[in-house]
């Protein structure tokens, strides 16, 4: 069997997922072994009209996007969206609980009306076609990454991915929980497989990697008021940052 064709592609987002990738080191530089890049940005200019496997970074705010989106599609056996931004919205959708007019002035300022600044809701990449398999996070982990690409090139049916919260892998590492230290943090809603390095850091969890099956969000507000000592429309809004898409706009105090 010859190695399999991979390209990587980037719509609204930072492009620090692909970026990131280029720092992987070592086992990226093994996988390289097992496929064969014939698109990617940031590292070359070639096209192919056949890939077996397409990486999308970035979230869907554009529908002018979507043409492109398909095309990518039709020649893909497998489509992957890595990131945050792919894979739930990211950062991006922040957005959509603003007003349209005033986000692109805000940003924008006197050029907001111009036609290639035209933006819309951010959307997860899901919502302009169909996406085989995703890999969290923002930026993607080594780990995460090589692991999803390794089963996949196995042929594994099924790709593993962890849905429990990140206080189990802060357990696993003997983490002092940022609660008991006076702090604030979504490990208990945030889904896992990063190896929670930020809580290990000191630095609370923001669910960069979307939130486990069935949150149970009405007490996390309530952790996050009472342990977490935040304000009533700040503990309300907390799990936004990553989540935007999958969480109603918080109530005024």
């Amino acid at each position: 069997m010859g190695k399999a064709k991979c390209a990587w592609f980037d719509f609204t987002s930072c492009e620090g997922c692909q970026i990131e990738m280029t720092n992987f080191g070592e086992p990226f530089l093994e996988l390289l072994e097992h496929v064969q890049p014939v698109e990617f940005r940031e590292a070359m200019s070639e096209k192919a009209e056949e890939i077996d496997v397409a990486f999308i970074e970035g979230s869907f705010s554009r529908e002018a996007d979507r043409a492109r989106l398909e095309d990518i599609r039709k020649r893909a056996k497998i489509v992957v969206a890595y990131g945050a931004c792919a894979t739930s919205g990211g950062i991006n959708a922040l957005k959509n609980h603003q007003d349209r007019e005033d986000y692109k002035e805000f940003v924008y300022g006197k050029d907001k009306d111009m036609p290639h600044l035209d933006t819309q809701e951010a959307k997860p990449i899901s919502a302009a076609i169909k996406v085989d398999y995703e890999i969290r996070g923002c930026p993607i982990s080594r780990d995460d990454f090589v692991n999803v690409v390794s089963q996949l090139l196995h042929g594994t049916e099924k790709v593993y991915i962890p849905s429990y919260p990140v206080c189990v892998e802060c357990k696993l590492r003997e983490t002092v929980c940022q609660y008991d230290q006076g702090g604030h943090c979504l490990g208990q809603i945030a889904r896992a497989g990063c190896g929670a390095p930020c809580p290990a850091d000191g630095i609370p969890c923001e669910a960069c990697r979307g939130l486990i099956d069935h949150p149970n969000l009405e007490a996390s507000v309530k952790v996050l008021k009472e342990k977490g000592k935040l304000p009533a429309r700040w503990a309300e809004s907390k799990a936004r940052m990553f989540t935007a898409n999958l969480l109603p706009d918080a109530k005024a105090d």
